[in-house]
């Protein structure tokens, strides 16, 4: 995890990136370098570091003797780097991953991002073309937010916030500040000054489509038995993660995906002979049914492991330092959020680990939430979840990459490796349909029968995660609606539809949310284009206790 900043056409880069630039040191706490471009007008390129592989030569910008041309700052972690390399015959001067990158795009220009298996959100600049490219992974599990006027100023950011206050000729308000779509690279001409033209942007990859590079297992020599294929094909996207210099941990709910994860990190962490023990790390509220859980994988699994216990005080208190970290006023994202934020408090000053492995993308890509039993169709279902594995970016992604970021962190997701998606979602809709009331049927089944988790781990139903921490006697989203009703007052609520017209707030829990977003993000609704709710069902709250199946 690391934090990308740059800015191209402004003639005051000096004068305004003491003020922005800082705004994401938390991403990168372990080394900082803002560069002018020798002999480049009006450019600057900015860079927060979390050192992960490669501490001696890993700094950025990152420049190259072959071509030094090129200059490239990215955040990211690319899992192929040593075989891409093999494969179009380049030589690696360093063990850094993202090298490749300065290579592919010196072969193939603004294509070489679909050469790439990894994570990714990049800015690289050609001084020898006077051009900029923009990129990010297929899923947006790394973050990438722009600013483009119509005078030519560009800049970049892993985070919004530090886009804020860069233009001089803008207020922030007006300021268009968005994030880069998902799978797709961009190309910017620059002028004899710096000012950047938007000349093309291209969509690399799509969520589905199989991917162009090749991983050490070849999908065209997978058989016939799909639960087999399944279980190779995730633990090769665990071992991929596993690339780090940095100790690494786990994320542990006591939930099918975190356990899953947890038990395949596990061995492979013993066949690789890893020189420490796992830590797994597990929080809720006193009584949490996760914590319970939790403990009795990690007790299987012989980990290190750590139980975190948070108090309702402690979930209101950080609620507003959460949303401006977030960047987001969505309900469901917010809650979930407030577990992953003190667990990885706890994480960063507790213990030495750095990474962490988590479960993010199994309920969008294996149909597991709760609403997927009241699908009317198998088509229905898959339309949903890709249409959920799309908007990702917006809502738990972004929750994974913020909450962990915040606390200097880097999470790894292994459910979104490209070739584990792109097989599991070409298998037949009605495969992957929730079966015998059991949602993630086909998932579970896959790995039933290893004596990689106890079964009734393996067949615990879903909870939400704001659900599955919180007390039994009372939700956290139960703590947080009371809190909010104590700050919003009837008359409030009732005048939100002419302050916020986009996604007016329905409710006090909303208005509070929204309030504080826009102290920070002032007109940034747009951001988060709908509310995170079921579909199909008759919902009015996103948490899953309110739904009948989850009561049942």
């Amino acid at each position: 995890m690391c934090g990308i900043w740059a800015v191209f056409g402004s003639d005051e880069c000096f004068r305004v990136q003491c003020n922005a630039v800082h705004k994401i040191t938390h991403r990168g706490p372990d080394a900082f370098r803002i560069e002018n471009i020798n002999h480049f007008q009006n450019c600057c390129l900015g860079f927060h570091r979390l050192a992960i592989v490669d501490d001696v030569r890993g700094m950025q910008p990152m420049r190259l003797y072959t071509h030094p041309h090129i200059w490239l700052i990215y955040n990211g972690e690319i899992y192929n780097y040593k075989t891409v390399a093999k494969e179009n015959d380049f030589h690696l001067s360093t063990d850094c991953d993202g090298e490749p990158i300065i290579h592919l795009y010196a072969k193939y220009g603004i294509d070489f991002p679909a050469h790439l298996d990894g994570v990714f959100a990049f800015c690289l600049l050609d001084t020898a073309n006077r051009k900029v490219f923009i990129g990010r992974d297929t899923f947006g599990v790394r973050p990438c937010f722009k600013l483009v006027t119509d005078t030519g100023f560009l800049a970049v950011c892993s985070e919004a916030k530090g886009l804020f206050g860069l233009s001089h000729s803008l207020t922030d308000e007006q300021a268009n500040i968005i994030p880069l779509t998902p799978g797709t690279v961009e190309q910017y001409d620059l002028d004899k000054n710096g000012r950047a033209t938007l000349r093309e942007t291209k969509q690399y990859h799509s969520i589905g489509d199989a991917p162009l590079y090749k991983t050490p297992v070849d999908t065209d020599s997978l058989g016939d038995d799909i639960k087999k294929n399944i279980r190779m094909l995730f633990e090769t996207a665990v071992q991929k993660r596993l690339m780090a210099d940095r100790r690494i941990g786990c994320l542990l709910s006591g939930g099918l995906d975190s356990s899953v994860v947890a038990a395949l990190l596990v061995k492979n962490a013993k066949e690789q002979k890893l020189p420490y023990p796992i830590q797994t790390f597990s929080i809720g509220m006193e009584g949490s049914t996760d914590i319970i859980a939790a403990r009795k994988v990690a007790k299987h699994l012989d980990t290190e492991h750590h139980e975190i216990i948070f108090t309702p005080e402690e979930a209101i208190d950080v609620l507003d330092d959460l949303i401006r970290h977030l960047e987001t006023y969505d309900i469901t994202t917010i809650r979930a959020s407030v577990g992953m934020y003190l667990v990885s408090k706890y994480i960063n000053e507790k213990t030495d680990t750095v990474v962490i492995l988590s479960g993010e993308g199994s309920d969008e890509l294996a149909q597991g939430y709760i609403y997927f039993h009241k699908s009317p169709s198998p088509e229905a279902g898959d339309e949903e979840s890709r249409r959920l594995l799309k908007d990702l970016y917006m809502y738990d992604v972004l929750r994974g990459d913020r909450t962990t970021a915040a606390w200097g962190l880097e999470i790894r997701v292994p459910f979104l490796d490209h070739q584990f998606t792109s097989y599991y979602l070409s298998l037949p809709a009605e495969d992957r349909v929730p079966r015998k009331g059991v949602e993630k049927y086909l998932l579970r089944s896959a790995f039933d029968g290893m004596n990689l988790l106890p079964k009734d781990i393996l067949w615990r139903p879903k909870e939400a995660f704001s659900d599955g921490v919180s007390s039994v006697k009372r939700s956290l989203f139960e703590v947080i609606q009371d809190f909010c009703d104590e700050q919003i007052n009837d008359d409030q609520l009732e005048q939100s539809a002419s302050l916020y017209p986009f996604n007016t707030p329905r409710t006090k829990e909303a208005l509070y949310y929204r309030r504080v977003f826009e102290k920070y993000y002032p007109s940034k609704s747009s951001w988060i284009p709908y509310m995170w709710m079921p579909r199909w069902i008759n919902a009015t709250d996103p948490s899953a206790r309110t739904l009948k199946h989850y009561k049942q």
